[in-house]
C-alpha cells in the first residue's frame, strides 16, 4: 500500500473549505451591497464549514485515540488480547503498529512469566522439604502467608495454613519442633515416635530433622522463611558409611600392630628354642614399642569419643597464647591487655596445639622448607577469630572438603583425629572452623568463638 501522510490528507480534506473561504466574499457581493455583513456571514459560513470538516476528519483519529487508552488500561490490569486497527499507511499506521507489538512483547513475557510462576509452584509443592512463610499481621500476631505440602502434612494433618496464627500452629507441633522454632536460628532436632517415649523404645522411630529460618523483606515487610528438612536417612547413610570407614581405619592400624608383634613372638619362641637368648632384648624392645603405638592409637579414639562438655572459664589471650608459645614457637602480633573471653582453656590450647603442629609439619614439607608459622587474633563485632597461617603447600580441593571429618588423613600414620577433633571443641564453645588455601601458598585455619 502506498504510504500517505496523515498531515497531507487532512490539508485535503481542509482544501474546498479554503477553496470556499477565497470564492465566498465574492459571491456573496452581488446580494450584499454592505461590506460588513458580506464579512460577517462570510465568516459564520466559514467557521461552521471547518468545524463540520475538522469534526469529520478527525472522527477516525478520536476512535483510536479512545482504543488506544482502553488498550493502556487492559494492560495495567495484566490484559494482553486486546489489539488495535487502524487502515491507514501513515503516521498513526506506525503508532498502531508499534503498539501492538508491544501488547505481542507483553503478551509473551506473561505467559513465560506464568510458565515459570507455574513450574516453581510445581517445584516448591513437591518438594520433600516443609516450607513456611510468616509475617506479622495487623494486629500484630505472626501468621502464615504459604506453606507446601510437605509442611501441611508436617504440622497441619494435610490442612492448608495460610492465615493461621503461627502461636495456634505451634501449640499443635511435636515439642521438640516447637522448641526448636522458639529458639529461633538454625538448629538440628530430633523427634520421637510413639515407641520412643518409653524406655525401651525403638530408636529406629526417631526421626531427625534440620530447621533453616531466614528473614528477609518483601513489599516492605519482614518475613521469615522456615525450612524444615528430614534428614533421617541421609544421617543414617552417613552414620553407615562412618562405621565403615571407622572399621577399616581401626582393622589398618590393628593390622599393622599385630601382624608384626605375632611374627616378633614367634621368632622369639624360635630364637628360646635354639637357646639363642642375645636376640630377645631387641625382640622385645620392638614389641613394645608396637604395642605402645597401638596403645596411643586407641587412647586417641577414645578421648575423641568421650570428649567432655566444655567447661568455661575467663581467660586473657595474651596470657594464655603466650603460654602456648612456651611449649611450640609461633609469630604473633601483640594483642591488647584487656581481650578477654570465656574457653575451656585445656581443651582450646589442646585444639590450637594441634593446627600449630600440624602448620609446623606444613611448613616443613614445603619447598624450600620453612618455619614460617603465625596466629592471629582479631577481635569482630560479634566473634573473634583465631588465624593459624602456614607457609606450606596448601591443600586441594578434595582435601579441603574432607579434612574436617573425622578418620580422614592424608599423612601416612595419621588417625584423621586432629582436626576433627579440633572443630568438635570449637563446635562445643558455639564456635565454627573454617579452612582455605592463601593466595601467597599455605593454609590459613580460621576458627570464630563468639565474642
Amino acid at each position: 500500500m502506498k504510504r500517505t501522510s496523515f498531515t497531507f490528507r487532512l490539508f485535503l480534506r481542509l482544501l474546498p473549505v479554503l477553496a470556499l473561504a477565497a470564492a465566498g466574499p465574492w459571491l456573496l457581493a452581488y446580494w450584499m451591497d454592505r461590506g460588513w455583513a458580506v464579512a460577517l456571514v462570510s465568516t459564520l459560513v466559514l467557521l461552521a464549514l471547518m468545524w463540520w470538516t475538522l469534526r469529520r476528519a478527525t472522527a477516525p483519529v478520536r476512535s483510536l485515540l479512545r482504543a488506544l487508552s482502553g488498550t493502556t488500561s487492559t494492560y495495567r490490569d495484566g490484559e494482553y488480547n486486546f489489539s488495535v486497527y487502524w487502515p491507514g499507511n501513515d503516521e498513526l499506521g506506525d503508532l498502531v503498529q508499534a503498539h501492538r507489538e508491544l501488547g505481542d512483547v507483553l503478551r509473551e513475557q506473561r505467559q513465560g512469566l506464568v510458565q515459570r510462576e507455574l513450574l516453581l509452584d510445581t517445584m516448591v509443592q513437591n518438594t520433600p522439604v516443609s516450607m513456611l512463610l510468616l509475617t506479622n499481621g495487623g494486629d500484630g500476631v505472626q501468621r502464615v502467608v504459604f506453606s507446601n505440602l510437605a509442611a501441611r502434612k508436617l504440622l497441619h494433618n494435610g490442612w492448608k495454613l495460610e492465615g493461621q496464627a503461627m502461636q495456634h500452629v505451634l501449640e499443635t507441633m511435636p515439642v521438640e519442633l516447637r522448641d526448636a522454632i522458639e529458639r529461633g536460628g538454625d538448629s538440628l532436632f530430633a523427634v520421637r515416635g510413639p515407641g520412643d517415649e518409653a524406655e525401651d523404645g525403638d530408636e529406629d522411630d526417631e526421626q531427625v530433622y534440620h530447621l533453616s529460618r531466614r528473614n528477609f523483606h518483601l513489599n516492605g515487610r519482614p518475613h521469615d522463611l522456615l525450612l524444615i528438612r528430614l534428614l533421617t536417612a541421609e544421617l543414617r547413610r552417613q552414620e553407615v558409611q562412618t562405621w565403615k570407614k571407622v572399621i577399616r581405619v581401626i582393622s589398618h592400624e590393628l593390622n599393622n600392630s599385630l601382624a608384626p608383634i605375632a611374627s616378633l613372638a614367634h621368632s622369639g619362641g624360635e630364637l628360646v628354642r635354639r637357646g639363642k637368648t642375645e636376640r630377645l632384648e631387641e625382640v622385645f624392645t620392638t614389641i613394645e614399642e608396637r604395642s605402645r603405638h597401638l596403645e596411643g592409637f586407641i587412647r586417641g579414639y577414645a578421648r575423641f569419643a568421650k570428649l567432655p562438655q566444655p567447661q568455661l572459664q575467663n581467660v586473657q589471650w595474651k596470657q594464655f597464647l603466650g603460654g602456648l608459645q612456651l611449649q611450640i614457637p609461633f609469630r604473633m602480633a601483640e594483642i591488647p591487655d584487656d581481650l578477654q573471653g570465656r574457653v575451656d582453656i585445656a581443651q582450646l590450647g589442646q585444639a590450637l596445639l594441634n593446627l600449630l603442629k600440624n602448620a609446623h609439619e606444613a611448613c616443613s614439607e614445603a619447598e624450600p622448607p620453612n618455619d614460617d608459622v603465625e596466629l592471629r587474633l582479631t577481635r569482630l563485632p560479634q566473634w573473634l577469630r583465631i588465624e593459624v597461617l602456614d607457609r606450606g603447600k596448601g591443600m586441594n580441593e578434595a582435601v579441603l572438603q574432607n579434612a574436617l571429618m573425622p578418620f580422614y588423613s592424608t599423612k601416612r600414620n595419621g588417625t584423621g583425629l586432629g582436626l576433627a577433633l579440633t572443630r568438635e571443641i570449637v563446635e562445643a564453645h558455639g564456635g565454627r572452623v573454617s579452612l582455605q588455601n592463601r593466595r601467597e601458598g599455605g593454609l590459613c585455619v580460621a576458627i570464630f568463638l563468639p565474642a
